[in-house]
Formats: C-alpha cells, structure tokens, sequence
C-alpha cells in the first residue's frame, strides 16, 4: 500500500511540475501588458474568481498586497449582491476561470466595462467568453489534470497559482521593492522581528562596549575582553576613533608567536579596521554579513569611526533574527 501512496504522489507532483514548466512558452505580449495594467494601477487590483478559481484568487491577492501592489479579493457571488461597491474606476480586475464560462465572473464583465475598468483574465480556454472580453489575457491550460479522473482542479490551478506569482515578482522588481517596504508590509511575528530590527535596537553600549586605546598592553586589552565578555575589544585612538579589533581569533594567533605579552602593545597585534556594523543597518543585514566573514561578534560604529556599540551572535539569538 506505501509504494501506491508514493506512486500516487510521485505522478500528482510531475504532472503539476510539467504543468508550471509549459507556462513558460505562454509569456508574450499579454504578460507584460498584464504588468502594465497592474503597475500604473492608481486603484486597486481586484482579484476574483470562483470556487477553487477563487481559493487560488485570494492567495495571488494576498500576494500582490504583500510585495508592493495594493490588492484584495472580491467574491464573484457576493458582487452581485452588493460587494461591487468595492470596485472604483481607477482599479484593475484580474478574473480568474479556468473554463472561462464561469457564469458568476462572466456576468460580472458588462459592470466591469461600465466603469471602464480594464479586465486582465486568466482561464485555460482562449476562445472563452472571459478570455475574449478582456483587455490583456493570460492562457494557463494545462493538458491534463493531476486527478485520475480529469475532474478535480489539481494541475489548473498550480498552473494559476504560479502565473499569479509571475505577476507578483515581476512587478515587485519593476518597483524596486526593497527588504524594508516587506518588512513594513509583515510587521507581525518571527518575519516581522528578522526584516524590521535595527542594530540599535539589540547592541550593547555606553559602559557595555570592550574598548581599549592603541598604546594599551595587550595585557589590559585581554582583561577588557574578559570583564566585558563579547570575545572581542575595540581600539581606538585619541579621538577614540576605530583603529581595529582585538577577538579571541588574534589571541590565539598571538600565543602561536615568540611574544612577551607584557611588553606587546595590543595595537602590535590587532586586526586593523575589521568588520564593523551600523547602528541603522537591520539586524538580518548583520546576520549576513557576520556568516559571509565568519567572525561571531563587531563593533557598531558612527560617521565619525568611533564605537557606539557592540554586539555578538549570541545577541542575534536573544533577538530571535537567527
């Protein structure tokens, strides 16, 4: 009985596979009008569709309103009924039917060109009436269902599902959307906390930061490191500008030399300059940058060069942004 279940699975999930991968030679003309439509949009766009049509309506909506493209989702019944009043003539309506016949949608297309509001439609028949009717159309046929029986929306509505997301992304780039306008956009939860917290948020400062001067001993500078315990210390210089870093790393690469350490000054054996962070640079930009140079901790320093904080890997877990 499992090698049926795998088997089952293994065929539903190539079939929908090769489903998405067909789209492909469907982008013309009518994708980017599509984008165009969207990307000019003053209103909203206005996703429906219905049953599972309308299921996969309110994922690509979700999608749009989450990177960058103001967008909800209108039932198609509840329109009739009322729900229409939510559509302005400076909105885009993306239908969405893979027959192209479904009657709830099609009877809404006199309404929508009414208000003069342009109709982008995604169905699996060309010749439909939806696919006729509006202005930009996108063709998501798929020559067969993933279901034994050709019946159950299965490969339809991947299909519809990833050219929703085609639309999503190329218009997410076509806006320059950025890490931050996400961030505002999923203020909530585990995202929310990695994308919006800043450096300044977590480091530790003022009386918190190891830092030591230039003509300090190495002596005074490990003692720093460990009264301070964040595997590291700044040096600075008169200004109290950055000079470099003393870490855990260079003092095992001093013991490995022929050194009397209570004659070396730290500024002999320290990492000049090294990594360092800014207090406005997000956390996760840090968490980056911190496993691309393999180092556990840094300063955080002004336009001035000088420390103002400082903070470790440890400090990104307590965050919860790793």
């Amino acid at each position: 009985m499992s090698q049926t279940y795998l088997g089952s699975a293994q065929r539903t999930l190539s079939l929908e596979a090769a489903a998405i991968e067909q789209l492909q030679q469907y982008l013309d003309q009518h994708f980017v009008q599509a984008c165009e439509y969207m990307l000019h949009c003053k209103g909203r766009v206005v996703v429906t569709g219905m049953g599972k049509s309308g299921h996969i309506g309110n994922k690509i909506a979700a999608t749009l309103a989450s990177t960058g493209t103001p967008s909800f989702f209108m039932h198609p019944g509840e329109a009739s009924h009322g729900d229409l009043g939510m559509l302005t003539r400076q909105d885009v309506v993306l239908a969405l039917s893979n027959s192209g016949e479904t009657q709830e949608v099609t009877s809404l297309l006199p309404l929508f060109k009414r208000l003069g509001v342009p109709v982008i439609s995604m169905t699996g028949n060309s010749e439909s009436t939806l696919a006729v009717e509006a202005e930009s159309h996108l063709y998501v046929g798929v020559p067969r269902e993933a279901c034994p029986l050709n019946l159950a929306p299965t490969s339809s509505t991947t299909a519809t599902l990833a050219m929703g997301d085609a639309l999503a992304i190329a218009l997410l780039e076509a806006r320059g959307f950025s890490t931050e306008d996400f961030a505002f956009s999923h203020p909530g939860g585990s995202l929310g906390r990695r994308l919006l917290l800043k450096v300044a948020d977590i480091m530790h400062t003022n009386e918190q930061i190891p830092v030591v001067k230039g003509e300090a001993s190495l002596r005074d500078a490990l003692l720093e490191m460990t009264h301070k315990g964040l595997g590291f210390t700044c040096v600075v210089d008169a200004e109290h500008r950055l000079l470099g870093v003393y870490t855990d790393g260079d003092l095992r690469r001093t013991l490995d030399q022929d050194v009397d350490f209570h004659q070396l000054k730290v500024s002999q054996v320290m990492t000049p300059e090294g990594l360092t962070a800014r207090p406005d640079m997000l956390a996760a930009e840090v968490v980056h940058l911190m496993e691309t140079h393999k180092v556990n901790a840094l300063p955080v320093i002004d336009h001035q060069q000088r420390p103002v904080g400082a903070l470790n890997m440890h400090d990104l877990l307590r965050a919860q942004v790793i």
